[in-house]
């Protein structure tokens, strides 16, 4: 199996290499921002037509929530007409096509775990160009996988790692305390999208760490494992206020990979864990 991965300098995309040359029979093709631009309809034809794999998987995106509100045009380019690009290029040569998605495609005001099927109401750029990205993965490409996540982190810039260098810093740290969702790992999301695409299971998918906290509790419980002694202060969204709105509760229920037998998050505590332990 050939598989291409775009985006492969990412956090997403390091660590879904990194568990698909697990198996020896499969070729990666891994091109990061430099080496092909996605809103460019000629280079993505050249490199798809050209290769002919197997399977697509787009780690690219414009993922810097707050700046996405001034850089509107950018935004959409890259996560919605860039997808739209991939989208069409995989239909023609009949690949497997895997955009990954995000729970901001949500507005986060209802206290409910999210499954696949619910309204999408985004209150944001970033989550209203990666809406319209799912929009035409599925109205473009026949074969595809939408995985929505959240709250990522692995092998790259993130909230733990920002977290730990601010705690070298500073004696006390203020943090969320009334958003909520679920950190997940790059390790275990990149071992679910793996999962999918050797399977013709297509559709929608949400994919997260199971347990949910808030940005507090993620912060505590980093310090914790880590043995930091530091003084962490709950604030409100209002007090710590930012550029783009987030959702006030984004808890992804992984419902479509439990039908399918496919659901091998753990719990987020764990996963964390095995991060801070290891690479970290």
């Amino acid at each position: 199996m050939k598989i291409l991965i775009t985006g492969a300098k990412g956090q997403l995309g390091k660590q879904i290499n990194k568990e698909i040359s697990k198996n020896k029979q499969c070729k990666v093709i891994a091109v990061n921002r430099k080496e092909l631009d996605i809103t460019d309809t000629n280079s993505v034809n050249q490199l798809i037509l050209g290769n002919e794999p197997d399977v697509v998987i787009n780690c690219a995106a414009h993922t810097a929530v707050d700046l996405c509100e001034e850089d509107i045009d950018n935004a959409y380019k890259i996560n919605a007409l860039g997808v739209k690009n991939l989208a069409i290029a995989c239909e023609k040569i009949g690949a497997k096509f895997v955009q990954v998605s995000t729970d901001y495609v949500f507005n986060g005001e209802v206290n409910i775990q999210y499954k696949e099927d619910e309204i999408t109401c985004p209150n944001s750029i970033y989550g209203k160009s990666k809406l319209l990205g799912e929009k035409f993965t599925k109205e473009f490409c026949s074969r595809y996988f939408i995985v929505r996540t959240a709250w990522l982190y692995g092998e790259g810039n993130n909230f733990v790692r920002t977290m730990i260098n601010l705690s070298k810093t500073n004696n006390e740290l203020n943090v969320v305390n009334d958003q909520y969702g679920s950190p997940t790992s790059t390790v275990d999301l990149a071992k679910a999208i793996v999962s999918l695409i050797y399977t013709e299971y297509y559709g929608t998918y949400h994919a997260t760490c199971e347990g949910s906290c808030t940005w507090y509790d993620f912060a505590k419980k980093i310090f914790e494992i880590k043995n930091i002694d530091i003084k962490v202060n709950p604030v409100t969204s209002e007090e710590f206020k930012r550029p783009a709105p987030r959702p006030k509760y984004s808890v992804l229920d992984n419902f479509m990979l439990k039908l399918v037998g496919l659901n091998s998050f753990r719990n987020w505590e764990e996963s964390l864990k095995e991060y801070l332990e290891g690479e970290m």
